[in-house]
């Protein structure tokens, strides 16, 4: 007997391995194995001169494209669109899980007619960012749309360039962009250090130090000794332009974040509520001191789809600011016309790259999280 099922066993695990290996083939060649042929691609000097040709000649030239992408002085745009993904990232989770949550709490009280509202706030999800581009691009015109409501009120209307505005704020030098990215690092760090010490986790107490022990040394000491990225100041900010774009972006996804947190406060026992009732808690307290820190894996969920959303705005600038507007430029937009009209794939690549990686730190350790978790279970 015991025979029998070790053979039926075994001959299950074949079927299983075989009906997976297409698949594993198939991703290996078509995923990662052109990811693979990216990242190598970006170490060469695949450029214009070598064009089209069917069998271009390149060099490998290690790490000197991703060195003039982050010092080079023609490559300035590409830095200032790296600091627009990071406000368009920032704006864009801000608002949609601001907004997101305050509708889910609203429908949450059982509101009458619910199911036309639910549907009205879902219902940009179900557009495209080119259908939602052109509609914001009317609607942000300058000499109309958004612009007349002041004069409903009998004020005179607004002349903002929403999408082609000039203007930047939050302005800082390219020259301190380490500093300025190792100061919150380095208090990640310590606070991870400090977290750790109460759970006596030696490892990772030796980790975080040296981490933040780095992070300060280069803070503190090495930041005047070492010669900076870039010989001359470069000023990049916020730039008013995105504003419009950012608003676009929330008014898709807010109702996404909606749903996922109205269905997490469905999902908590009703008796919960009741007794939070009982203690005297008010309406405003239950959501904030029970039912915030009880949805917050949808919360972590929430962040890492909009994170690698908001990596993805190419089609939604594309078609409210188009391709040429340096103002509201992101890293995608700057790799297509790099790759596809200057015909720098070498530098496209690297753009590429550099995006995967953006991608990558946080998928990763949302994975990490969720395995750890279930191994808790």
């Amino acid at each position: 007997m015991a025979t029998t099922i070790s053979r039926i066993h075994r001959r299950d695990t074949i079927k299983s391995i075989l009906i997976v290996i297409p698949s594993v083939i198939l991703i290996g060649i078509f995923v990662y194995g052109f990811i693979g042929n990216t990242i190598y691609t970006s170490l060469t000097d695949w450029g214009a001169k070598a064009g089209l040709a069917l069998h271009p000649v390149k060099h490998f030239i290690g790490l000197a494209n991703y060195k003039n992408l982050f010092t080079g002085f023609i490559h300035s745009r590409f830095r200032q669109d790296l600091v627009n993904m990071v406000f368009y990232s920032i704006f864009l989770l801000a608002g949609t899980l601001l907004l997101g949550f305050f509708l889910a709490v609203l429908l949450d009280r059982s509101v009458k007619y619910e199911g036309f509202f639910r549907t009205v706030f879902l219902y940009p999800m179900s557009l495209s960012f080119i259908v939602t581009g052109t509609i914001w691009r009317w609607m942000l015109a300058p000499s109309g749309g958004v612009n007349l409501i002041p004069e409903i009120f009998g004020l005179p209307k607004s002349n903002f360039l929403w999408i082609s505005s000039r203007q930047a704020v939050l302005i800082f030098n390219w020259q301190n962009i380490i500093t300025i990215l190792l100061v919150p690092f380095a208090l990640i760090m310590i606070y991870l250090v400090i977290r750790n010490i109460l759970k006596k986790n030696i490892n990772r107490i030796i980790i975080y130090s040296i981490l933040s022990l780095l992070s300060l040394l280069y803070i503190f000491v090495f930041k005047n000794i070492l010669p900076p990225i870039l010989p001359y100041k470069e000023p990049h900010g916020f730039k008013l332009a995105t504003v419009g774009i950012i608003i676009a972006a929330v008014w898709q996804y807010s109702g996404y974040t909606m749903a996922l947190y109205l269905a997490g406060l469905r999902g908590l026992p009703v008796s919960m509520r009741e007794a939070s009732k009982i203690d005297g808690a008010t309406e405003f307290q239950y959501y904030l001191k029970i039912a915030i820190p009880n949805i917050k894996p949808i919360t972590l969920s929430a962040v890492i789809i909009l994170s690698h959303i908001s990596l993805k705005m190419f089609d939604l600038i594309y078609a409210m600011a188009g391709a040429d507007n340096i103002n509201t430029g992101h890293p995608s937009i700057n790799m297509y016309l790099t790759t596809f009209r200057a015909n720098q794939f070498a530098l496209g690549a690297a753009m590429a790259v550099i995006l995967f990686i953006i991608a990558a730190l946080f998928i990763i350790p949302y994975m990490v999280h969720s395995h750890r978790e279930r191994q808790g279970k």
